[in-house]
């Protein structure tokens, strides 16, 4: 279903640098799950320059295990998908509903999998650029802590007015920073499904991506994040650190920092609509 025909299962766990088992154990679950969220990146410069993102699975292995691009939640879920394919896990996929703290339910446009294991079921989202490094246990009340400093927490819970469903919360114990990352039903998704949240992301006036680009990497001491032109960095136990960048400087913040490099002719588009951005309209 997944097109794992297509994929080169070596060049992606030589990309992760995944040398370890192969075989269908949550053992490798886990190692894969951390290695993709540590080492594929993540960017919406496609949405944001060019209106389209393709799903198909050589292009997706293209551009992310070759030409050291990035790409987001569905380009991530279906290489992802395809190596569990072929490595011989049973899972479905579903879509969340980003919520970072709104009341309001927002639009099921974030891929997920569901990976079922000695009777148990996992959840590994690795396409949300700051995403857990490991997969969590799908149970009412599963938690996870990781080496990053993140905690999570798993809630079976009334998610759109009283229809029940999953969220998960980001440090779950602190006050101040408790927050419902998203929420989820386990309706199955398919590659088709997929292909229509994918369009609505990548060229709706509306969607967040083609407004603005955005980028993400995570690593165990620190989360960087480039919202059009400004650049926060995050390491655990301190505050944030923010940035506002010039249009010029952001091809080579890119590569130096978030380890994504964009060809010649993306990056002269990417400054010049970064520098629409940057000059108020006038009236």
């Amino acid at each position: 279903m997944w097109s794992s025909e297509h994929l080169d299962l070596d060049a992606y766990l030589a990309h992760l640098g995944h040398e370890g088992d192969r075989s269908p154990t949550l053992e490798t679950l886990r190692a894969v799950h951390r290695a993709h969220v540590l080492t594929v990146r993540w960017d919406t410069l496609d949405s944001f320059l060019h209106h389209e993102v393709r799903l198909d699975l050589p292009t997706v292995q293209e551009k992310l295990l070759r030409q050291g691009r990035g790409g987001y939640c569905y380009e991530h879920a279906t290489l992802y998908a395809a190596a569990l394919e072929k490595l011989g896990f049973r899972f479905t996929a579903v879509s969340g509903r980003i919520q970072m703290g709104a009341d309001n339910p927002r639009p099921p446009t974030h891929a997920m999998l569901l990976v079922e294991l000695d009777g148990a079921r996992w959840l590994t989202d690795i396409g949300f650029g700051a995403s857990p490094l490991a997969p969590i246990e799908l149970r009412d009340g599963a938690r996870l802590t990781t080496d990053d400093g993140r905690a999570y927490e798993l809630r079976h819970e009334a998610i759109v007015g009283a229809d029940p469903g999953w969220a998960l919360y980001e440090q779950p114990d602190d006050p101040e920073k408790r927050l419902r990352r998203h929420i989820f039903t386990e309706n199955p998704q398919y590659p088709v499904d997929y292909a229509v949240g994918n369009h609505f992301v990548a060229s709706n006036a509306r969607s967040p991506f083609v407004i603005r680009p955005f980028t993400q990497r995570l690593r165990t001491d620190r989360l960087d994040q480039l919202d059009a032109l400004v650049w926060t960095t995050e390491r655990p136990g301190r505050e944030p650190v923010k940035e506002t960048v010039r249009p010029h400087e952001v091809p080579k913040l890119l590569a130096d920092v978030f380890d994504i490099r964009v060809g010649t002719e993306d990056a002269e588009l990417l400054v010049s609509r970064l520098t629409e951005l940057e000059t108020p309209a006038g009236p």
